[in-house]
């Protein structure tokens, strides 16, 4: 009988109103903070701690810089387009192009990761503390953000040296575009983490996103030249949301602001990170229909 009283007994004659509220912690300024420093810090550490990633972040746009440049540098000069007021050297020209492919190379990599830490489990310890999800996802986006600060800073220094005619005062204005360019890449690999079932299937997925908007954007051409040859491709170019994160980046080694572009890029961005904070959601997202980490949290 007891038992039986026990299980039918209505919650609110057993639990007083609001008391299971008051037994909860209450998470304060400092304790989002913290947490918000924790994730950021251990995603910098990972990255400090991993030589051959930094190496093969360099190594991969110093490629396209010292050979692809220097041997395409008499048939592919560059004409007077804004934001440049001269005629300028291929080299000059693709730089952007160039710190845009570390920031996207750096956002599938944090992907990979976040694949690797859902079948290792790790992501179900994050995932099950009392801090907002979308929070939790920002945060490790912001990690991702600043590792790749971190990449374009060295390829920048590395290209000053090389003799890249960049303002001295654009290696500062640029900081808000590659922010802005690096929240809206790896909002899109926070949702392409979601999507990714196994780890296995990475590479296939990266070749399938990494070189369609590498090659279809202004990163290595002027968009007057792919519309000569393509009108198609150039508007696929245009739609391509990288572009305008290249163009972005163009324009602030100058001290200048593409509008269109900055519109582009905080669009994609909002759409592409309440995607991944959706995809994320235990009883909503694609996560919790294949049943993984934190689905039932």
């Amino acid at each position: 009988m007891s038992l039986q009283s026990t299980t039918t007994q209505p919650l609110d004659a057993t639990v007083p109103a609001g008391s299971w509220d008051a037994d909860q912690p209450r998470l304060g300024v400092r304790a989002y903070f913290t947490c918000f420093k924790g994730i950021v810090w251990r995603e910098v550490l990972r990255y400090l701690h991993q030589r051959e990633r930094f190496l093969s972040a360099l190594v991969r746009p110093l490629l396209w810089l010292l050979i692809f440049a220097a041997g395409f540098r008499q048939t592919l000069g560059v004409s007077i387009i804004p934001p440049y007021e001269t005629y300028v050297l291929y080299e000059v020209y693709i730089t952007p192009g160039l710190v845009g492919m570390i920031q996207l190379f750096n956002a599938m990599q944090s992907s990979l990761s976040m694949v690797y830490d859902r079948e290792t489990g790790a992501m179900r310890t994050l995932l099950v503390s009392p801090f907002p999800r979308s929070f939790l996802l920002l945060s490790k986006l912001v990690g991702g953000v600043a590792v790749s600060l971190l990449q374009v800073y060295a390829y920048l220094v590395v290209a000053y040296f090389w003799g890249i005619d960049i303002p001295l005062f654009g290696y500062l204005t640029v900081l808000p575009a590659l922010i802005l360019s690096g929240l809206m890449l790896g909002s899109l690999a926070l949702f392409m983490s979601s999507v990714i079932k196994q780890l296995e299937n990475f590479a296939g997925v990266m070749n399938f996103v990494i070189f369609p908007m590498f090659f279809a954007s202004s990163a290595l051409y002027p968009l007057w030249r792919v519309k000569e040859s393509s009108v198609g491709l150039y508007e696929v170019c245009l739609f391509n949301p990288f572009t305008h994160a290249v163009e972005l980046t163009r324009f602030a080694l100058y001290g200048q602001v593409d509008w269109s572009s900055l519109a582009v890029v905080i669009g994609c961005t909002v759409v592409f990170l309440g995607a991944a904070i959706y995809a994320y959601n235990p009883s909503k997202g694609l996560i919790a229909r294949r049943g993984g980490p934190g689905a039932g949290a």
